[in-house]
This record gives C-alpha cells, structure tokens and sequence, in this order.
C-alpha cells in the first residue's frame, strides 16, 4: 500500500501525488481510496480505490531502472506497423498495458520514424508520441535526476546512433 506523500505512476496522468487515503461511501459500499493529484496540476484532484484492478498505480522507477530504460532507445525495438489503423491499434494497447519497457519501445518507433523519414507522421501517431514522451520523459528525469529537455535530447541522441527500426 502507498503513503500520503508518495509520487506514484497513475494510468494516463503519469506521476501524481498521493495528498491523502480515506474511506469513501459509494452506493451503499464504503472502500478505501487513494486522493491524488498529477504533479503540475495541483487543481485536479482523482480518488481512485487502493484496491482498484482497472487503473494502475505503480511505484516510480529508480536510477538503475531508469538506465535500463534509456538503453531501449537506439536499439531494434517493435517493428513499424504500416498500416495506420492497425498501428494505431497496437501501439494504444502496448501503451495501456502500462510495462514501461513497451511505452518506450513504441516512443523509440514513433521518435524514430519522425527523426529519420522526410514524411511527417500521422496526426493519431504524433498525438500518441506526445502523449507518452510526456509521462514517461517525466518519470525518467525524476529517476535519473536531469531535466525532462535531457531526458529528451538523451533519447534523441540514442535514436540517431541507432539502428533505424
């Protein structure tokens, strides 16, 4: 179980901070729940239940995960899905699946097609890479204690010296 305090990955807002645990009753059922709010949006508050199976709550990564992490970028990683439905697809459900190895390698596939293609990438694509460079350039430079912009130019440098995928 987290603590009031701690910084936790939730779901699609990334990191977020636990301001609080209370019993709430909701339909006539009284559970436990987690009160957080996204770091950076100190507005928005989301109660969520600590024994919540559909969204996941996950610790930060530490240094030495993050490490690792960043050696998935300039590395073979998933093959480019060419048809855009189909990648879409894919690629959304790699992403909810919320393994931190699969974001990465489908942020390494998009970063890679944007950086080293002449065409521009499709807007669900580009909107996806956004999306997931936000969350997860985020908990990399908390783990490894740079900027997110380091964290950035880090991945890009490693995309550049890698193998095109």
């Amino acid at each position: 179980m987290f603590e009031i305090g701690d910084v936790v990955i939730y779901s699609e807002h990334g990191l977020c901070k636990i301001d609080d645990i209370c019993k709430k009753d909701l339909f006539g059922e009284t559970r436990l729940y987690y009160v957080l709010h996204p770091i950076g949006e100190q507005t928005l508050k989301i109660s969520t239940p600590v024994d919540g199976k559909k969204k996941r709550l996950m610790r930060t990564m530490n240094r030495k995960e993050a490490e690792e992490l960043m050696d998935v970028f300039g590395s073979p990683g998933i093959e480019w899905v060419e048809n855009p439905k189909q990648r879409a697809r894919a690629y959304q459900s790699l992403v909810q699946s919320g393994e931190r190895q699969k974001i990465a390698e489908v942020t390494g596939a998009l970063m890679d097609k944007k950086l080293n293609t002449d065409q521009k990438i499709y807007d669900q694509d580009r909107k996806l890479l956004n999306h997931v460079q936000s969350i997860l350039f985020r908990e990399l430079s908390m783990a490894l204690g740079i900027s997110v912009e380091d964290v950035a130019n880090q991945v890009e440098e490693r995309i550049l010296a890698g193998t095109p995928q």
